[in-house]
């Protein structure tokens, strides 16, 4: 599809990766639905990105009816709904083992509830109004592109809750392609590495520093808008399907 025709829902849509693809598709003619917890900063981002463009819609991505209720007036707002990109997450750092004793099972939960269950929660809905769409020259009707990440592959100690979901991510996707391609609604991941995010840069300048001499190429965190670079190159180029797509200079996690 043309960026310009985008009519995109974003979940974590009002900072990090989230926002950086809401500002991609605005920049480029898009519409977009925002899908946060965050009022305040949801009223930030659509102030900045115009109100003509962007509306922020509280949601919680786990209430399977508010995710349905949400996705219908996303698409009464945008005139349409043709892209979903799952970006909301959390980390649920924390050793199975730790100090105080094993990891409270309802911390394992909450981390995979949100990043997986979440990211299907989110996806099924939009496609449910996805394959209702008009199918152009290449028989597509949409496109749905969830945020998985390289500790799906080698996740460190602290991240056994973490690389669960996001490895879950990446199991759905090819499944969830061949299904939904009947429909025309093609199906990515993107597995991103360590990117400049607010939680980062909350970090000490040590640990800032230290992280980037982990990548080999580019020697530097990742940035927001390359991310957004790739999802919007993604939502274009239509042979690209049931894929998980690393983008993380070349890094391999360490253990810790």
């Amino acid at each position: 599809m043309q960026l310009s025709d985008t009519r995109a829902l974003v979940t974590g849509g009002v900072s990090g990766l989230g926002f950086a693809v809401a500002k991609h598709l605005v920049a480029h003619g898009g519409k977009v639905a925002l899908f946060d917890v965050n009022d305040d900063k949801g009223a930030a981002a659509v102030a900045e990105l115009g109100a003509a463009h962007a509306r922020y819609f509280r949601t919680d991505v786990t209430d399977e009816a508010g995710v349905v209720a949400n996705v219908a007036a996303a698409r009464d707002f945008l005139g349409g709904l043709n892209a979903a990109i799952n970006c909301a997450g959390i980390l649920g750092a924390g050793r199975v083992l730790g100090k105080d004793g094993p990891m409270p099972l309802s911390q394992f939960q909450t981390t995979v509830m949100v990043n997986l269950v979440g990211s299907f929660n989110v996806a099924k809905a939009a496609a449910q109004l996805m394959q209702a769409n008009d199918a152009n020259a290449d028989g597509e009707r949409g496109v749905i592109v969830n945020t998985a990440s390289v500790a799906a592959y080698e996740g460190q100690i602290g991240q056994a809750a973490y690389s669960a979901s996001k490895g879950g991510v990446v199991g759905m996707t090819l499944p969830m392609a061949r299904e939904l391609s009947r429909f025309g609604i093609r199906v990515m991941t993107v597995a991103p590495g360590i990117f400049w995010t607010p939680m980062v840069d909350g970090m000490p300048e040590s640990v800032q520093q230290s992280l980037s001499a982990s990548i080999p190429f580019p020697s530097r965190l990742g940035r927001p808008e390359e991310f957004a670079d790739l999802v919007g190159y993604i939502l274009g180029n239509v042979y690209l399907n049931g894929e998980t797509i690393r983008l993380d200079g070349a890094t391999r996690l360490a253990p810790k």
